[in-house]
C-alpha cells in the first residue's frame, strides 16, 4: 500500500467540494483496504457456487439427471442468486441512501458469510433428498440479497473518500471481484487434489467454510472505517434546509424514496444496466461456463481452474491499471476499446479449447481476462458519478445488480442451452456469437452515457 500517497490520493478534496470533510490519508488506505476485502468475500462467495456448479453440484444435488441436464439444473440455482441481487440491491440502497453507507455494509458482510457458510454444513441429495435442493436454493437466494448491497456500497464508499482518483479508488472493489475469483479458484482448484470420494464427501465443504474465517476479517476492517464525508455533508446540507424552512415557516416536500425517484427517470438507470451487461455477460462466459464446457471437450478440472485462475489474476492486475488510465483520458474510450476486444474474445477462447490446446487455451484465456479488465474496471466510478448523491447507491447498485441478473445469472444456463441445441460441445460458435453480440450491446450504453470522468460528485 505504499504506492498509494503517489496517486494523489493526499490531494486537497476541499478543491472540489469545500462542504465535504476532507479525509486523512491513513483513514483513505483503510478506506480501500475495506473495500476491497468486502468485494473479495462477496466473489469469493458468489463465485464458489459457481465452480462447484460446474464441477460437484450436479452429482451431489441433481444425481437424477444426466451430466449435461444436472449441469443445466445447477447453473440454473447459479441464476436465482443473480435475480435476487436487484432486490438486495434495491434494499441496501434505500437505506444506504437514507442512513448511511457503512452500516448497510457491515450488515451485508454478515449475510453473505451467514449464507454461504451454511452450505458448507448443507446435507446432500443423498442423505435428504429433495429438500437438499431446496436449501441450496434458499441458501442462495440469501447469498443473492447480501451480495445485491455490497458493491455499491463498497464503491461509493471508496469514491466518495477519494474523489480525486475516482477511477482508480473505485478500483479497488473491482479488484476484488477477481481477487474472490482468484481465491475461490485457487482453494477449489487444492481440493480437486484429493481423490474423487474424499472431494464429493467433504472437501468441497471446505472453501464454503472458510467464508466464515474471512468475514471476521472483513468485519474487523470494516468497522474501522469512517462514514463517507460526501454522504455526511449531503445529510447536513439536506437537514440546514429543514431547519431554514421549518424556521421561515415553510413546508419542504417530503423526499420520495430513492428507488422511485430512480425508476421516474428510467433513462439513466438502462445507461447503467447496458453499460454491464456486457462485462457481466463475457465473465459469466470464460470464468463459469468455460470450466463445464473445458471438462466435456477433454480438459481435467485441474486445468480448467488452473486457467480461471490465470483469468482473474490478469483481471486482478489489470483493474487498476484501466481504472487509472479512464481517469486520465476517460471512461467513454477505456471501457469502449474494452468491449470491441471483448466481443472477438470468444472465438479465439473456444476455437483453442476445441482444438485441445492447453497453451492456446490459457492464451485466449488472458486475453479474454485483458478485455474484460479494460470494459469493467472504470464502470464503478462510471456508475456512481451517473447519479446525484442522494441517489448514488440505489441508482448504480440497481443498474449493477439487473445488469448482473441478466448477463451474470443467465449467461451460464443459456449457453448450456445453446449447446444442447446446436448437438452438444464441440459446437460452440453460438455461444461465441453470444459473447459477441452482448458486448456489442454494451457499447450502445457507452454511445448513451455521458462522459463524467472530470465531473464533480
Amino acid at each position: 500500500m505504499s504506492g498509494l500517497p503517489s496517486t494523489g490520493l493526499n490531494q486537497t478534496d476541499s478543491e472540489i467540494d469545500p462542504d465535504v470533510a476532507v479525509t486523512p490519508p491513513k483513514e483513505r488506505r483503510r478506506v480501500l483496504i475495506s473495500s476491497f476485502i468486502g468485494a473479495l468475500i462477496e466473489w469469493y462467495d458468489f463465485y464458489l457456487y459457481g465452480i462447484a456448479s460446474a464441477i460437484v453440484f450436479s452429482r451431489l444435488f441433481f444425481p437424477e439427471f444426466d451430466s449435461t441436464i444436472g449441469t443445466l439444473l445447477a447453473f440454473s440455482t447459479l441464476a436465482v442468486g443473480f435475480f435476487a441481487r436487484p432486490i438486495g440491491g434495491a434494499i441496501w440502497g434505500h437505506f444506504g441512501d437514507r442512513i448511511g453507507r457503512k452500516k448497510m455494509l457491515v450488515l451485508s458482510i454478515i449475510a453473505m458469510g451467514i449464507g454461504t457458510t451454511a452450505m458448507g454444513l448443507l446435507p446432500t441429495h443423498e442423505q435428504i433428498g429433495i429438500m437438499a435442493p431446496i436449501l441450496l436454493v434458499f441458501l442462495r437466494l440469501i447469498q443473492g440479497l447480501a451480495g445485491g448491497g455490497e458493491w455499491g456500497g463498497a464503491v461509493l464508499m471508496a469514491m466518495e473518500h477519494s474523489p480525486n482518483k475516482r477511477g482508480f479508488s473505485s478500483s479497488f472493489p473491482q479488484m476484488g471481484l477477481t481477487g474472490g475469483i482468484l481465491l475461490a479458484s485457487g482453494v477449489f482448484a487444492l481440493m480437486t487434489l484429493l481423490p474423487d470420494e474424499d472431494l464429493l464427501t467433504w472437501g468441497w465443504r471446505v472453501p464454503f467454510l472458510l467464508s466464515g474465517v474471512l468475514v471476521v476479517i472483513g468485519m474487523w476492517i470494516r468497522l474501522g472505517v469512517s462514514e463517507s464525508p460526501v454522504f455526511v455533508a449531503a445529510q447536513k446540507k439536506a437537514a440546514l434546509a429543514a431547519a431554514v424552512a421549518e424556521r421561515n415557516g415553510e413546508t419542504i416536500a417530503k423526499q420520495k424514496a430513492p428507488i422511485i425517484e430512480v425508476f421516474r427517470h428510467p433513462r439513466m438507470l438502462i445507461i447503467t444496466i447496458l453499460l454491464v451487461i456486457g462485462p457481466f455477460a463475457a465473465s459469466a462466459v470464460y470464468l463459469t461456463f468455460a470450466t463445464a464446457y473445458g471438462l466435456q471437450v477433454g480438459f481435467t478440472a485441474a486445468q480448467m481452474l488452473t486457467a480461471t485462475m490465470i483469468a482473474a489474476a490478469v483481471g486482478f492486475l489489470g483493474q487498476p491499471v484501466f481504472a487509472t488510465w479512464s481517469d486520465s483520458i476517460g471512461r467513454k474510450k477505456v471501457v469502449g476499446w474494452g468491449l470491441v476486444l471483448q466481443s472477438i474474445s470468444g472465438f479465439f477462447l473456444f476455437e483453442q479449447m476445441n482444438q485441445g490446446s492447453l497453451i492456446g487455451m490459457y492464451l485466449a484465456m488472458t486475453f479474454a481476462a485483458i478485455a474484460h479488465a479494460m470494459c469493467y474496471a472504470p464502470l464503478a466510478a462510471w456508475l456512481g458519478e451517473l447519479f446525484p448523491t442522494h441517489l448514488r447507491y440505489t441508482g448504480s447498485s440497481m443498474g449493477y445488480q439487473i445488469a448482473g441478473s441478466l448477463g451474470g445469472g443467465l449467461t451460464p444456463a443459456f449457453c448450456v442451452a445453446l449447446l444442447l441445441w446446436s448437438g452438444g460441445a464441440p459446437n460452440s460458435i453460438f455461444i461465441a456469437i453470444f459473447m459477441c453480440a452482448i458486448s456489442l450491446l454494451s457499447l450502445i450504453g457507452v454511445r448513451m452515457a455521458k462522459e463524467t470522468y472530470k465531473s464533480k460528485l
